[in-house]
Formats: structure tokens, sequence, C-alpha cells
């Protein structure tokens, strides 16, 4: 189908390469551009010397809904990646508490009424109605949302009552637990999207939903082989992905996407044009003065944006006996928050996640070392910190906290390889505006309709696809909005082609 129709995918990150997947298999002439040097954008892989790591998301939700998106353009995904179950799901670290929830509800709950009594039956009753909930709200995550109308269709209508979009993560919690850490265990995923969970909606009480009904998995090699993958399937439908290809504008003619043309001066022409590239960034950079109307600078900085992340990448001599996923948490979570997202202040007292795949993954380091993701939320750049001031006294405070962990004690003396990536450097180097690692935040005024649409509505023939578009941040929703907005151009050519065939049987093919 449309063999000749010609797309322009701008950033291969998970959603344009998904995007470009979806559209070769269909027949499109597809050419995914990529600024950097790699794939992936912010689930791109660091290599440095013999050690590899993610650079952003380290384990994948709902591995069905990736399964789906291959069986869709008739791969599985079993022969591109090997995903493993990640059991116990974390260890949560409050002083001297640890709770290691696992996918055994029955286990979960007794270590649940052992380190928190009475909050077993919480527990269960949390899974059981944000099941009910997570029913309702799965629909919208796959429908667009391009006219004020679309609340009014029958999915709305039946998941409002579910939604409790006016409350927030840590009130609806509140609810099922009595104990503090209990709350902070089930409520931290707000972080995945950028978000203190006293402000996020309550509707993404699912998101610890999710990890504790269906799973996390690692990825052998890391969450960036999926992008490997999806790269390899273009491919192999005589698509193109072209590195070190940096899109200087999107071009526009009489209100409609025409193309784009590359640093270099190249022009790729193009039927439509996929930006993949962080919302922010694109709006501000990709198109010629007075393009873009609605999503002006002065605009954007009215919006609410995520916090950010400040990460170590640390190849370090010998192996560490840690979890695959652990949470230090801050003695005062709620203070520690509210200085991220809130004051935009660094934190004497920190949260930080230790990431050590090399537990079930032996591919990320050579024998007997490891690979290990270390990873702080700071506050985004429009905050005050100086960040190259500051980032080797955040440094120090990170590896000084985590040398109070037994299996890390002397590990600064033990490090082999480095990288330190700070909110400046994912804003400079990464081209995230703001250095919001999460994109748009997802407040009740910028979610679905409110959200940028996937048909992007300042320019005919461009779409848009990634976290900063419908239904928003995380690996499982950006997958999700590359199905809506090529699943929308599709319909959109079937329609084309139904209306000229209808008019070629009218007229015999003769113009009258």
């Amino acid at each position: 189908m449309n063999r000749s129709k010609r797309i322009a995918v701008v950033g291969a990150g998970p959603g344009g390469l998904a995007a470009g997947m979806l559209l070769a298999a269909s027949g499109y002439k597809v050419t995914v551009l990529e600024k950097q040097p790699y794939l992936g954008g912010r689930c791109s892989r660091v290599q440095l010397g013999e050690f590899a790591f993610d650079r952003g998301p380290t384990f994948l939700m709902m591995p069905h809904l990736l399964k789906d998106l291959f069986h869709s353009v008739g791969r599985n995904i079993e022969d591109y990646v090997r995903l493993m179950p990640v059991n116990p799901l974390y260890t949560l670290k409050f002083g001297d508490v640890e709770f290691t929830p696992s996918l055994d509800r029955s286990k979960t709950r007794d270590q649940i009424e052992t380190l928190f009594p009475g909050n077993g039956e919480g527990y269960e009753r949390f899974m059981r109605q944000e099941a009910e909930k997570f029913s309702k709200v799965m629909p919208l995550l796959q429908q667009p949302f391009t006219k004020l109308s679309d609340y009014f269709n029958g999915d709305v209508i039946a998941a409002l009552p579910k939604l409790h979009a006016t409350d927030t993560v840590y009130g609806r919690l509140s609810k099922y637990f009595s104990d503090e850490r209990l709350i902070v265990a089930f409520s931290f995923q707000a972080k995945y999207l950028g978000m203190s969970p006293w402000e996020c909606p309550g509707t993404f009480t699912i998101l610890s939903y999710l990890e504790h009904e269906f799973g996390l998995f690692h990825p052998v090699g890391g969450v960036n082989r999926i992008c490997q993958a999806m790269a390899d399937i273009i491919e192999e439908y005589g698509g193109t992905v072209r590195l070190d290809n940096s899109v200087e504008e999107v071009l526009v003619s009489r209100g409609k996407a025409t193309g784009v043309r590359l640093a270099g001066g190249e022009i790729v022409d193009a039927d439509d044009v996929v930006v993949n590239a962080d919302f922010g960034t694109a709006v501000t950079t990709l198109f010629a003065p007075g393009v873009i109307k609605k999503y002006k600078k002065s605009s954007l900085d009215r919006k609410k944006w995520s916090c950010s992340t400040f990460m170590l990448y640390l190849g370090v001599d010998g192996e560490i006996d840690m979890p695959h996923h652990t949470i230090l948490f801050s003695g005062d979570y709620k203070k520690n928050v509210a200085e991220i997202t809130g004051s935009k202040t660094l934190s004497e007292d920190p949260s930080i996640y230790v990431h050590n795949p090399g537990k079930i993954d032996p591919t990320l380091a050579p024998l007997g070392k490891t690979a290990l993701y270390v990873l702080m939320p700071v506050p985004n750049v429009t905050g005050s910190v100086n960040w190259e001031q500051e980032k080797h006294r955040v440094r120090k405070q990170m590896l000084d906290r985590l040398e109070q962990e037994p299996q890390l004690q002397g590990l600064s003396d033990r490090i082999l390889e480095e990288r330190i990536l700070t909110p400046q450097d994912w804003q400079d180097e990464m081209l995230v505006y703001n250095g919001a690692t999460f994109n748009l935040a997802h407040t009740l005024d910028q979610m679905m309709y409110l959200r940028p649409h996937n048909r992007f509505e300042e320019v005919e023939n461009c779409w848009l696809v990634g976290g900063g578009t419908h239904p928003g941040s995380g690996l499982p929703t950006i997958l999700e909005s590359a199905k809506i907005s090529t699943g929308m151009l599709m319909e959109r050519d079937r329609a084309e082609l139904a209306k000229a065939s209808g008019w070629r049987e009218r007229t015999g093919g003769i113009r009258r």
C-alpha cells in the first residue's frame, strides 16, 4: 500500500523507530534521520570502554504491548530481543527497612504485613480496584484526542468514574495504606512522569499497579536493543535509517510539510513528516520563523515541565552483589520531592536509584567487573542550579551515599570508567528542552486533547510521536503514540484512495 508515498522521520528514538517500522511494513518509503551517531535517543546505549549502559530507561513494562507491536508488522520480538523477568521487582530501602515486592501476591502481602502491620488488606484492595481502573484507562491511551468532542465518546464516559483525575497519586494511595513508607513504595512511580506524587493526578496510581500485575523485564543487552530491533525491521522492509544526519528544518509550503533540510544542505522530499525530536526543541528550532504560532517559546515557558535526572555511568572493578533495581529513599521523601519539583534546589538528603543489570545479564561488562548505573532525580534547568559548578559536588554526594551500602564500600576506588550526565547535558547534548528528561508534565491541563496532538495542529502532513504528544512519556505510551499517529496517517490515505477509486468508477477515469 502507498509504495510511492515517502515518509521522513525526524529522530531515531523509540517513537520514531516504531512509527518507521509500522509505515515501512505497510509499504511506505521510510527514511529515518537521526542527528546523533547512535540510535535510541533517551533509550540509546552508552559505551564506556568495555562497559555498556542504557542511557535512560532501564526496564520494560507491559511486554505484551511490545509483542503486539512486532506481531503487527509480521515479526516476533523473541527473534530480536531476549526479555528476562526481574523478580523481585526491586529493593526499596527506607533506612534499615527493605521492601522487596514480587509478582507473587501472597508473598508480597505477607511481607507487607510483616514490615507494615495492618496494610495487607489495603494491598489486596489496591490490586483489585486498580485493575478495574486500568481496564477503563487503557482504551484512552490507545486512541487520538484531536477535538473536544472526543471527550464524549463511550470510552471516556465509561472511564470518568474511575479516573480519580481530581485527586493525587499520594491522596489515592493514602486510601489504601496507612504507613508513609508503603505509600511512598507505591507512589514513587510518579517520577516516571517526572512529577511529584503530591501533584500527579490520581489516575497514575495505575503505574505501580502495572508493575505489580505485569512485572518488569530486562532486555538482554539493555532497553536500547529494542531500538536496534526496530531499526533492523525498518531496513528489512526497504526503509533507511541514517545516523549522523541532523535535520535543520522541516520544510513547509502553503501550510503543509513537504520534507526536511539537513544540516549539510541536502533536501529530503517527503509526502509526510513524522517528528520524533523532543517536542519543545522541535517547535523552537526545526521550523522557519512564523510557521509555529501556538507553540512559541513564550507559550512553552508557561507550560509545566518534568524534573530532570543526574546520571552516573560507572564501570567498576569487581562484581557487586546488589539486586537488579535498588532505590535508596531520602529520610524525608516529601521534602526531597518538593525541592526537586517546587523550589528546584538540590537536596542534602536525596533519593538515589541504582541499576545493577549484571545481576542477571553478563553481556554488559567484562567477567569480574560491573556496569553500574546510578540516577538521582533533580530539578530541570529552569531552576537556579549551575550544573557546571555543582556536578562534582553532586557526584561526591552520590558516591558517599552509595558507599554507606555494605556492597558498595570503597566504590570510589574501584571506578575504571565513568561518565556524568547532568540536566544541562540533557539539554545541550541530547537536545531535551529545559533538560526535562520526562518531557511535558502530565498535569490535567497537559493531557489528552490538551497535550500536543498526534496530528500536529500547526502544520498539515506533519505528525508527532514520542513523550511530548498523547498519550505521554514512558516507553509503552511512546510506542502507543507511534501506533496512534501512523494509524491516523494510514486511515487518511485509505480514505483518499477510496475517494479516488470512487471518482474513477463514476467517470471512467476521465476528468471533466
